[in-house]
């Protein structure tokens, strides 16, 4: 076949997430594996923007449990946040009474190679124009890839979209996923060569997952990776903001209408790290609007998907760990 695609063939997505600072980066993972199953997407690889080892493992529990643990990951060096984190070490520790790990896994954190070396390999090896990224963390790795003219070149030939969560569309406040890297969501701003999708922080406070979901939709297994993330960081039963799953929904179903665009626009950093749209007919900025008969609909949605169960379930295999 050629490097042309057909309109049937699943999105070709690159995740870019700091895993390990908020649970809501684990359900877009389990979205994404549940949409995958479904012939949607192909998840060609995940680099890591936490610098924390803990979360290359953990992400690699949630390939596994799902039966996909030959996903590449890469991670970040000199990155930011490098706390260690409960949502990731209660599911990478747990044992079983024979003392053995409860979720296999292949890939421990410190074997796995760097972010943006393997973001240029995959890229590399994809048709022209048919690799879509959603970022859900910061903006580290991304903005080192397009930092120099081979790399700006790559993303303009290889990438169609990327789409993001980060930013405050809404009120002129700091965004998390902004502001812990500023300089590289700013680099990242000047240099990236293709159209963006932003979906902001607005978005995800009223998209929140149900907490009526972890403890009723699971029932079909004794113990889920994403369950104990979000049990380890929530802490208490309640329903939790749900950014990231917003963006890649959006990134996986851009055309199903669960949210409306801005006009075109360019995006800049902003004083104190604020995220500033300035509409320009010729920017290859937008953002998503939600309108309030939108939420319930999409809430709904991106619970079902997350709880949806595995078609290529490996637990229990005895998966091999492998040195990289």
């Amino acid at each position: 076949m050629s490097a042309s695609l057909l309109s049937g063939d699943p999105v070709r997505l690159i995740l870019d997430t700091d895993m390990g600072n908020d649970c809501d980066d684990a359900l877009a993972l389990g979205m994404i594996h549940a949409l995958e199953n479904r012939g949607e997407v192909r998840l060609l690889a995940v680099t890591i923007t936490k610098d924390n080892r803990d979360a290359a493992t953990y992400i690699d529990v949630v390939n596994t449990f799902y039966g996909r643990p030959e996903i590449p990951i890469g991670v970040v060096r000199d990155g930011k946040t490098p706390q260690d984190a409960p949502m990731l070490k209660v599911p990478i520790k747990r044992r079983d009474a024979h003392g053995k790990f409860v979720y296999p896994r292949r890939v421990e954190g410190a074997q796995a190679p760097e972010a943006v070396e393997l973001l240029t390999k995959i890229l590399n090896e994809q048709p022209d124009g048919s690799v879509t990224i959603a970022q859900i963390g910061f903006s580290t790795n991304l903005a080192r890839l397009v930092a120099t003219e081979a790399g700006r070149a790559l993303v303009a030939k290889k990438v169609k979209t990327l789409y993001l969560m980060a930013g405050n569309f809404q009120k002129p406040q700091p965004e998390y996923n902004v502001f812990t890297d500023g300089p590289a969501f700013a680099d990242l701003m000047k240099n990236w060569p293709t159209p963006m999708v932003f979906s902001g922080f607005e978005i995800g406070l009223v998209i929140t997952y149900p907490i009526e979901s972890i403890e009723r939709d699971f029932a079909w297994v004794a113990n889920h990776p994403v369950v104990d993330a979000y049990k380890a960081y929530v802490g208490k039963e309640e329903d939790h903001p749900n950014w990231d799953s917003t963006a890649v929904l959006q990134a996986i179903r851009p055309e199903r209408g669960y949210f409306n665009l801005s006009g075109p626009g360019t995006v800049e950093l902003g004083e104190k790290n604020t995220t500033v749209f300035k509409p320009d007919a010729e920017g290859h900025c937008r953002y998503l609007v939600l309108k309030p008969e939108q939420v319930g609909a999409v809430r709904e949605l991106i619970a079902d998907l997350v709880s949806e169960p595995p078609q290529r379930n490996v637990m229990g295999a005895g998966v091999q760990r492998v040195v990289f």
